[in-house]
């Protein structure tokens, strides 16, 4: 979406519309994550596409390089989220007042310093897979919110990618799986 600066107003929405003047935001991604997302070209797809992000039926998949050696081969995070109100945009871990946010993870690949992750949202919290990496001390790399100084500055770029993207046309129902490969 189009920030209030004037250095942000140039997003993928505002450059959609110069050729598709009908297109419908369905949902965000961070600004610093790459990666696959769904536009509208009318109200009823619109609708039909936010319905099934609310009930969770969208099938999501992103790829994250996070600092550290992650030993296990897959596990689950479960860890109620919150805005951190004074600190804004940033969320924060909080048990009494959180709403639920599930992330599954899969090991992809091993280096000498990071991990590569498939990570897979089962809820849409703002940033979700962030603060769960943080929070289980896997910050993702290049992470202006929430990795410590080394973390952020291993990488010119938030290392979060939206990979893909599974669920059902608006028109016949029928399933759909989109992806971009990963750019890093």
């Amino acid at each position: 979406m189009p920030g209030k600066a004037l250095n942000h107003r140039d997003c993928l929405e505002t450059r959609l519309r110069e050729q598709y003047s009908d297109a419908l935001l369905v949902h965000r991604l961070d600004m610093s994550t790459s990666g696959i997302m769904i536009f509208a070209r009318n109200k009823n797809a619109q609708r039909h596409l936010g319905l099934q992000f609310e009930k969770r039926y969208i099938q999501k998949a992103y790829q994250a390089e996070v600092w550290g050696i992650v030993h296990a081969q897959s596990g689950h995070i479960n860890l109620p989220l919150i805005c951190d109100w004074p600190n804004r945009p940033r969320q924060i871990v909080d048990f009494t007042s959180g709403k639920s946010a599930q992330t599954d993870w899969v090991v992809l690949e091993q280096k000498t310093l990071t991990t590569r992750l498939s990570l897979l949202p089962r809820t849409g919290r703002s940033h979700q897979l962030r603060v769960h990496c943080q929070a289980i001390g896997y910050p993702i790399i290049g992470d202006r919110f929430y990795a410590p100084d080394d973390v952020l500055k291993a990488s010119e770029r938030l290392m979060l990618h939206a990979e893909t993207l599974k669920f059902r046309h608006p028109q016949d129902g029928r399933w759909l799986e989109l992806s971009a490969p990963c750019p890093f």
